[in-house]
């Protein structure tokens, strides 16, 4: 009988530092891009409140593993993602691992969107605005707040109570000020980066009101980024077939592109691709979540529970 190690929230949040993530994550996908790895396009099932993906996926070099994510936006009393990850050995196909997806899937998604941030914004971006008042928002605070000396952080949220909530993340990171806006036209007038980070089926922002040489971030499962703004300079994709493949696969907003239209960040990353172009130019990380990320992830945190002694069996 296979003997599976159990990793619960608590578990995760202590192994999942983001020092080393970031150096997963960034190795992943530089590793997606040349071709080391073996992803379907993630496939749901569709429920009448939600839905629950299923994404599989093999990166050489690091793991095999699977994530099954419900996703239920209209949550009020639970987490709108929730889920778990099965980790298993390359070898011998053996379930090491069964752990907690929820942290996973916001720190790896917010991190993901920091790296693109870092290697697309100005360097001398000094006001970041985010849009959205949930669990990535937060996510996002922890993750954008060391990529540059902040002069400024905006948060709005059509809820201004859970828009507080994310202030006080940030201030918590030791960013000041943190502004909380009620009207996102005013929140992005002067913004340098804008990370959206909402479940909204339509555009959460003014395209009008981005300015030459903003950085725009979009992680959101709908369509919160406006039309308008993926014909940016610049599109960034966690995988180029994020264009071709329809939802929950790909990202809505720019199915209207081709695979040649957009930069895979692994190629970023590694300098196989140029990034910004110029200080006027605006760029655009649009992401749809990709298995790799969970993979690289998942390994982190086993590699740390076995050094660390960490974690409950089961057998099977």
């Amino acid at each position: 009988m296979a003997k599976v190690r159990i990793l619960g929230a608590v578990d995760v949040t202590r192994l999942l530092q983001p020092g080393p993530l970031r150096v997963r994550l960034e190795g992943a996908m530089d590793v997606l891009s040349t071709g080391g790895a073996s992803v379907p396009p993630r496939v749901a099932a569709v429920a009448p409140r939600g839905w629950l993906g299923a994404m599989p996926g093999y990166l050489e070099g690091t793991g095999l593993a699977a994530k099954l994510v419900s996703i239920f936006p209209d949550n009020v009393d639970a987490p709108s993602h929730q889920g778990l990850i099965a980790l298993f050995d390359t070898d011998t196909g053996s379930p090491l691992a069964i752990m907690d997806a929820e942290v996973i899937t916001e720190a790896r998604t917010a991190m993901t969107a920091a790296i693109a941030a870092d290697l697309l914004a100005r360097a001398d971006a000094e006001v970041l605005t985010i849009v959205g008042g949930g669990a990535q928002a937060r996510a996002h605070v922890a993750a954008f707040a060391p990529l540059r000396a902040w002069r400024e952080v905006r948060i709005v949220n059509r809820s201004p109570a859970n828009a507080e909530v994310v202030a006080s993340a940030a201030r918590a990171e030791g960013l000041d000020p943190v502004v909380v806006f009620d009207d996102s036209r005013r929140a992005l007038i002067g913004a340098d980066v804008v990370a959206l980070c909402t479940h909204a089926q339509q555009a959460v922002i003014d395209p009008t009101a981005i300015a030459p040489g903003t950085h725009v971030s979009s992680v959101g499962s709908g369509a919160e980024l406006p039309p308008e703004l993926a014909m940016a300079d610049l599109v960034v994709v966690e995988w180029r077939d994020a264009v071709v493949e329809p939802p929950p696969a790909g990202a809505a907003e720019i199915q209207s592109l081709a695979p040649g239209d957009v930069v895979e960040l692994g190629d970023l990353i590694a300098g196989r691709a140029a990034g910004r172009g110029g200080a006027d130019q605006v760029t655009v990380y649009k992401s749809t979540g990709h298995a790799v990320q969970d993979v690289a992830a998942a390994r982190l945190v086993h590699d740390e529970a076995v050094a660390a002694g960490i974690g409950t069996f089961i057998e099977l």
